[in-house]
């Protein structure tokens, strides 16, 4: 199996599969427990979550578990909406951005919010002058990707925070890191961010545990009511198993960071070199600002029968964000390409664990695809 899908989700990694065994067989009381197992398993959720809060370049005050990156992108869309309900104000964010946040924004506009959605420019960039002509008064949000899912582009989210407090201050600024976690560093604090997402499942954790961070002083109303987990922000008895696997994960990967980024960088241009000498009609889509998104367009070939026939031999990549389902891709549509290239696109998405090998086996797929759709 060569599996290059990793932006939809990673393999668990076994120290982190460890992690998790350990907390359900063995420390297993409730954090919210006063007696000594319940004791034994708040340290572990705390010792958890300072691991996790050095990988999001907080404080483990300013750091709050969630299920996923969509459920900490809802508390942060949904709970700056609530502060601003009676006032409603302008929402900004981009035609690109995730559904957690694209499906949250349209929400908010029916609900009587001023959203404005930016194009980005023709390499998948949204830029200053973007945010500057659709910067309003009365704007009380912002929200916008690091590193976009599908293309790979990294936002100037400090040019783009900054920017913001200094032309609407009272705006709040939410970034999606969830591609970004453990690939590029994270700064919320230079970037002016008040609110970032983030998801375990990206980096080698279980599938159902995210974080969020929340600038130290803010405070949001939750979605939900109950015992008061998280400072009552998040509450529900919380996932320790996955939680302890979360923090193991971004452990090993921050240890490996640069380590990780060169294999993948050298990955993603052996993939690029590969593509040139036996695919040349592909065509690169996006500025591909980071490594471990790759996606490409083979023109003739639908995108949807080229993923049946890599799979069939074992090679496993998608057409764009999982979330999507197959649907044509709105990252593409935004950048302006012809419909033979967003019909035929493929993102080829790298792990630390892949290897030349993989990519060998996608160029030949690719190729034996190629072959049979271009009869």
């Amino acid at each position: 199996m060569h599996y290059l899908d990793n932006a939809a989700t990673t393999r668990v990694l076994p120290e982190a599969a460890d992690a998790a065994l350990r907390a359900m067989c063995e420390a297993f009381g409730n954090p919210s427990s006063l007696h000594r197992m319940g004791i034994e398993a708040s340290r572990l959720l705390e010792d958890s979550r300072r691991t996790v809060a050095s990988a999001l370049g907080c404080l483990p005050e300013e750091t709050y578990f969630t299920s996923c990156g969509t459920e900490s992108t809802n508390i942060s869309l949904r709970g700056v909406s609530h502060l601003n309900r009676h006032k409603k104000g302008r929402v900004i964010t981009t035609e690109i951005e995730h559904a957690a946040t694209l499906n949250t924004c349209r929400q908010l506009a029916a609900e009587g919010f001023d959203v404005a959605f930016l194009a980005p420019d023709a390499t998948g960039h949204i830029t200053a002058a973007a945010l500057e002509a659709a910067l309003t008064e009365d704007t009380v949000l912002l929200s916008c990707q690091l590193v976009n899912n599908e293309i790979g582009t990294v936002q100037p989210v400090a040019e783009l925070g900054a920017l913001l407090k200094a032309r609407a201050p009272q705006a709040l600024f939410h970034v999606d890191a969830v591609q970004g976690l453990c690939r590029v560093p994270l700064a919320p604090k230079k970037w002016k961010c008040d609110l970032m997402s983030v998801s375990g499942h990206k980096i080698g954790a279980p599938k159902g545990i995210g974080a969020l961070y929340v600038r130290k002083g803010l405070r949001l109303p939750p979605l939900m009511f109950g015992g008061g987990q998280e400072k009552g922000l998040r509450p529900g008895t919380e996932a320790l198993p996955n939680i302890a696997a979360f923090a193991r994960a971004c452990e090993i990967r921050m240890a490996r960071f640069d380590e990780d980024y060169a294999h993948v960088a050298a990955l993603a241009a052996y993939l690029r070199e590969q593509a040139a000498a036996s695919l040349p009609d592909a065509a690169f889509n996006g500025a591909g600002d980071i490594p471990h998104v790759v996606n490409l367009s083979l023109p003739g070939c639908k995108s949807e029968v080229m993923l049946r026939v890599l799979e069939s031999d074992g090679v496993y990549v998608s057409s764009g964000s999982a979330c999507s389902k197959g649907r044509q891709s709105g990252v593409l549509r935004a950048l302006g390409l012809p419909k033979e290239r967003t019909d035929s696109a493929l993102r080829v998405s790298f792990a630390p664990h892949n290897t030349t090998e993989d990519v060998d086996a996608f160029i030949r797929a690719a190729q034996k695809g190629v072959r049979m759709l271009r009869r």
